[in-house]
């Protein structure tokens, strides 16, 4: 058949299009190759340690990695974003990643040391907090202004 004739094949199609048997379609042609989440985890869907809530607050420790070529790209540009302090689901959107992506990666970084969860300190209970009557009053005169 004539390549130059109606409705003969021009090769691969267009970007996005099936290569062939058992080839996914990409949804378009600017979303690139698919790696799926569980190919980032090596499978695990949860972590190892403690699980993290989503808005637990992340920050590298600045320790060096005991291995640097063995860490994925995403938990490289996870702890570059750790230098400064990150929620869980902060870090969701920056890297367009599920949480529970981010758990698990995160999960991993906090078992060796290159991260670390920040804590809030309590007040003690002997010393009870300062509560500053003028500030709750001007809240709620915001609040019942919406």
């Amino acid at each position: 058949m004539d390549p130059s004739a109606p409705g003969a094949s021009r090769g691969p199609g267009p970007p996005g299009a099936p290569q062939g048997p058992g080839r996914e379609r990409w949804i378009d042609a600017a979303a690139g190759p698919i790696v799926r989440p569980y190919a980032m985890t090596r499978g695990r869907t949860r972590p190892r340690g403690e699980p993290l809530d989503i808005v637990a607050i992340l920050v590298a420790t600045g320790a060096p990695p005991p291995e640097p070529g063995r860490l994925a790209r995403e938990q490289r540009r996870l702890l570059a974003l750790c230098r400064r302090p990150h929620t869980v689901a902060d870090l969701g959107s920056e890297l367009e990643l599920p949480l529970g992506v981010i758990r698990v990666l995160a999960g991993d970084l906090l078992d060796s040391g290159l991260l670390a969860v920040q804590r809030w300190s309590t007040p003690t209970p002997s010393v009870p907090p300062h509560v500053d009557q003028n500030l709750l009053r001007r809240v709620l005169d915001e609040l019942r202004a919406l």
